[in-house]
């Protein structure tokens, strides 16, 4: 006859398995629920182009909602914290560029740490920016505008987003190449540093392909260079700012991916990785993208790893040499 501890031990070990078996009955593979990407950013940009096109072909490969939310403010530093400090478990996403490569110089005191606090899950795109004049401004290629502002020191003006945006640092890396400094004046979104280009208030600009296209079409804004390392097919006439001023090294362009807060299990991040690498070869995807002055990337998580901290390097010196910093 079995003894009563032989009799407690046996149910005490059924009492535990039937406690344990619901639990694993019901669990679930990734995802079962909707998921959000932030834009850190005010709504109409290009990473909210690029998030709401993500988000809707997302949302049909997973089964599930993709929500897209905005959290702006401070340089990118609000959604990113935000995320960074999300559960770890795939559902909220943050879509962002470069200010993850420059914010850590720019601001005294980060609430987060991009080398630490993100898992890159994949590149979706890269922009280039347009240097662009006033019609007023007598200079019609690189050469001649460098003479002006050489000239006339403090009388040039440009207006991006803000510090550590790809428009800031094409401006800082120009001035850095030549020795022309152009005033840099920081606005809350891109409308109004656009409607003051065109106003002739900011006598130059480095704006966004998509933009630039139809300001210069339309002949209220001058092309003189692009900011890529090779020219663009949608302005063919307009050469690289290394050929119009024979600087080998000057090459900035914006780049967007997706990424994770960190910790998120690497299954996760495979999936996502995955299932947006297909989603970008998309024909419409890539129109979409290209609509927007953009050219798709993709690649694996590693590459786009290793491009933020390509860019993390060479911009932190940039952001150095420059004296700029986040007000």
């Amino acid at each position: 006859m079995r003894s009563f501890t032989q009799l407690f031990n046996s149910m005490l070990m059924l009492l535990t398995t039937a406690f344990f078996l619901p639990q694993a009955s019901h669990a679930q593979p990734f995802p079962n629920k909707a998921l959000r990407i932030i834009v850190p950013a005010t709504p109409g940009g290009s990473s909210d182009v690029l998030a709401r096109a993500i988000a809707l072909k997302l949302q049909d490969a997973l089964g599930k909602p993709v929500i897209v939310e905005y959290k702006p403010g401070a340089g990118t530093n609000i959604g990113n914290d935000f995320v960074a400090k999300s559960a770890p478990d795939g559902y909220t996403l943050l879509i962002n560029g470069i200010p993850l490569a420059t914010n850590p110089s720019l601001y005294a005191n980060m609430p987060y740490n991009p080398a630490k606090d993100f898992a890159p899950i994949i590149e979706v795109a890269e922009m280039l920016n347009v240097v662009t004049v006033h019609p007023s401004v007598p200079a019609n290629n690189m050469k001649e505008l460098i003479a002006l502002i050489k000239k006339e020191p403090g009388k040039f003006n440009y207006g991006t987003v803000g510090a550590g945006s790809s428009g800031h640092l094409s401006g800082e890396l120009l001035g850095l190449k030549t020795g022309a400094k152009i005033n840099h004046v920081a606005y809350q979104g891109n409308a109004q540093a656009a409607t003051d280009h065109i106003g002739g208030t900011l006598q130059v600009g480095f704006v966004n392909l998509a933009a630039a296209l139809q300001l210069v079409k339309s002949g209220r804004l001058k092309a003189l260079a692009v900011t890529s390392s090779k020219r663009t097919p949608l302005l063919p006439d307009v050469p690289t700012v290394s050929e119009a001023l024979g600087i080998p090294d000057y090459e900035l362009t914006a780049w967007f991916g997706l990424l994770a807060p960190a910790r998120t299990p690497p299954d996760v991040v495979v999936r996502l990785q995955d299932e947006v690498s297909r989603i970008l070869k998309m024909p419409d995807m890539i129109e979409t993208v290209r609509a927007a002055g953009g050219e798709m990337v993709g690649g694996s998580s590693s590459q786009f790893d290793a491009r933020i901290k390509k860019d993390t390097e060479r911009l932190t010196e940039v952001i150095r040499l420059s004296g700029a910093t986040a007000k």
